[in-house]
């Protein structure tokens, strides 16, 4: 018998009103049966390689990154650049999902393949549509390869 894996979001987000308004608009859809919100991107780092306060982590890697750009510590292009850079995360779903309508912010997240770029609309109900929409593609349409999302914690002594 096959059992489902709950779907996992990673929201890496700085702002409260944006991370709340993210989490309700999965909520009201129900997309995501387990979300986490980590504040900055050094947390993200932290918690997907399951270092620091993450490191006894035991469930799995998400089955998406939303990914805000301009955070403090490290910022969602270098998060992005070490998600791609490593093996374990190379085909990791990111969507960055920023306030940033920066060209050279778009051509460097393409550049680290981005899976997706959108630009927060300022606009709450065109934010809300937005996020169900992600949503609805990433976590109910599209079939991810798992097998290139195993976190190998052999490799870091564990």
């Amino acid at each position: 018998m096959l059992t489902e894996t709950p779907v996992e979001v990673l929201l890496v987000e700085d702002s409260d009103d944006d991370a709340e308004m993210t989490l309700n608009a999965l909520k009201n859809h129900r997309l995501g049966n387990r979300v986490v919100r980590v504040r900055d991107g050094q947390e993200a780092l932290d918690y997907l390689f399951l270092k620091a306060s993450f490191s006894g982590r035991q469930n799995g890697m998400p089955k998406l990154v939303l990914l805000d750009i301009k955070m403090p510590r490290v910022d969602g292009l270098e998060v992005l650049r070490q998600l791609r850079a490593d093996p374990s995360t190379a085909s990791l779903p990111v969507v960055l999902l920023t306030s940033s309508a920066e060209e050279r912010d778009l051509h460097r997240a393409y550049q680290l393949h981005a899976n997706s770029y959108i630009v927060k609309p300022v606009n709450f109900e065109q934010f809300v549509e937005a996020i169900r929409e992600v949503g609805m593609y990433w976590l109910v349409f599209n079939r991810l390869d798992e097998s290139g999302l195993q976190f190998d914690q052999a490799r870091d002594g564990t």
